[in-house]
């Protein structure tokens, strides 16, 4: 099974000062960048997907803005294909599948932001799309969200989301188990 890794949304406006920060985006981003430096050093296929707001009223990720460049901490290397998205599913309106087609990827490892959306969509897409999926749970960051008046924590929205992609969808695995594996 040939593996490529796909960062998604890993973006300055998720961090310290940009316009949406997510509960703890720096471990999650450490995580990211640990499995990337595995995937270059073996020479395995990296996917960037950086995600532009077109939609109106966006408040983040807004064109030709510092808040829409992806952070330095997995900053794509010459030659490492950048995705460009307007939707949550990264596959939607976008070149990503022929682009794991044309380099035998079989087997996504995806990490990144955020898990309750863009995460979420994309596995699914990509399980419906016949790959393998494997998620890097501690290299995904969400936020705080709130239903009918409830605070539900980043931490709950985390381990929930991350339990539904776990069966049918994805491997959850740490990235230390992806680096040994």
């Amino acid at each position: 099974m040939a593996q490529g890794l796909l960062i998604i949304d890993m973006q300055n406006d998720y961090f310290r000062g940009g316009a949406m920060e997510l509960v703890n985006i720096d471990e999650a981003a450490g995580k990211c960048a640990r499995v990337l430096r595995c995937f270059r050093e073996k020479g395995a296929p990296v996917f960037h997907v950086q995600h532009i707001a077109t939609r109106p009223g966006a408040t983040f990720f807004l064109p030709h803005t510092p808040g829409c460049a992806i952070h330095e901490s997995v900053r794509p290397l010459p030659g490492e294909p950048v995705i460009v998205k307007h939707f949550p599913n990264s596959f939607r309106e976008t070149g990503l599948k022929q682009l794991l087609d044309a380099a035998g990827v079989d087997e996504v490892v995806i990490c990144g932001a955020m898990t309750h959306l863009c995460i979420d969509t994309t596995v699914r897409a990509a399980f419906d799309l016949g790959l393998q999926c494997v998620v890097v749970a501690d290299g995904c960051a969400t936020k705080d969200l709130t239903f009918k008046g409830h605070k539900v924590s980043a931490h709950d929205v985390q381990l929930s989301f991350l339990a539904a992609l776990g069966t049918p969808f994805a491997a959850i695995r740490s990235a230390e188990e992806c680096i040994a594996a």
